[in-house]
């Protein structure tokens, strides 16, 4: 398993290098112009606040009840959806191998946005990249941790829970009443849209093959929900979700801090012994007209 995940990465950045040289040629931007502009105050603070936010989070999701008996009599394959039943027909005896390599995936993964390094026009606003790929990864841990949607608000037990091969004591711990959803698979796949969607905005020659970066993009997304799954920590409709909130937050982070980009921004405020993030977004009536009347 360990070598066939080796040759994915080995792979994986061969061809990301190579689609650097072919999508480059054409006509490129101006590499005197910048792309991206970051407050770094704003940004600064985003990120120290966002840390600690998310560190403080960690013993309230993992420091849930463990299951009792009657828990277990409320336990019903049944209640799901024939997409997740696939969760229900893995080898139990194989999730710790698994699960140690979901994490080498990941870890490669989110190192894999380095390769921008290797553009110089990217290199020459290596601070601005670094501290929004920051504000990404804490952004998404974010929306894991503190949204609705997130295991501090939604109790789902994994599918180890489920098995009966497995120990009383393994089943039983409340780190196993976090299911929904998987916040490794968003963090992953958040890395790579960055990725994708930094290098576009730096070659906008590229035109319409930067979607065939962004398919590109999903595949150690899907191979480490696939691990996720024979590990016995999600159901795909989990892995679904996390990659749909990698995706969003891998996309916005950056468009976020667009020069160009006037209608949507990101700005703080304090006033009246308040402070707080604002979100603004004036949509182009002429982009509106156009899209409701077409030619």
């Amino acid at each position: 398993m360990k070598n066939s995940i080796f040759k994915i990465f080995l792979l994986t950045t061969i061809g990301l290098i190579l689609t650097n040289n072919l999508f480059s040629s054409g006509i490129p931007r101006d590499s005197s112009s910048r792309v991206y502009k970051v407050n770094y105050w704003v940004t600064g603070t985003f990120d120290v606040v966002a840390t600690a936010a998310n560190a403080l989070s960690i013993n309230r999701i993992y420091g849930k009840k463990d299951m009792t008996d009657a828990d277990f009599l409320t336990l019903n394959k049944n209640n799901f959806s024939k997409f997740d039943q696939r969760a229900f027909k893995q080898n139990p005896a194989k999730r710790n191998q698994y699960e140690y390599d979901s994490y080498y995936v990941m870890g490669g993964t989110i190192a894999i946005p380095l390769l921008l390094g290797f553009d110089k026009a990217i290199m020459k606003d290596w601070k601005d990249i670094l501290l929004m790929y920051y504000e990404m990864h804490m952004t998404t841990f974010a929306v894991y941790n503190y949204s609705p949607m997130g295991p501090t608000f939604v109790n789902k037990y994994r599918p180890a829970v489920y098995y009966d091969q497995l120990t009383y004591d393994q089943r039983r711990t409340g780190k196993n009443n976090s299911s929904f959803y998987s916040g490794h698979v968003a963090s992953t796949v958040g890395s790579t849209f960055f990725m994708v969607k930094v290098y576009s905005d730096y070659h906008p020659e590229i035109g319409w093959k930067k979607y065939l970066l962004y398919g590109a993009a999903t595949l150690p997304g899907l191979l480490l929900a696939d691990l996720r799954v024979k590990a016995l920590k999600h159901f795909p409709s989990d892995n679904m979700v996390g990659m749909g909130v990698g995706m969003i937050c891998g996309i916005v982070v950056p468009e976020l801090h667009k020069i160009k980009n006037k209608n949507f921004s990101l700005s703080m405020f304090s006033e009246h012994e308040a402070t707080g993030l604002t979100l603004n977004w004036n949509p182009s009536i002429k982009k509106c007209k156009s899209l409701i009347f077409p030619n």
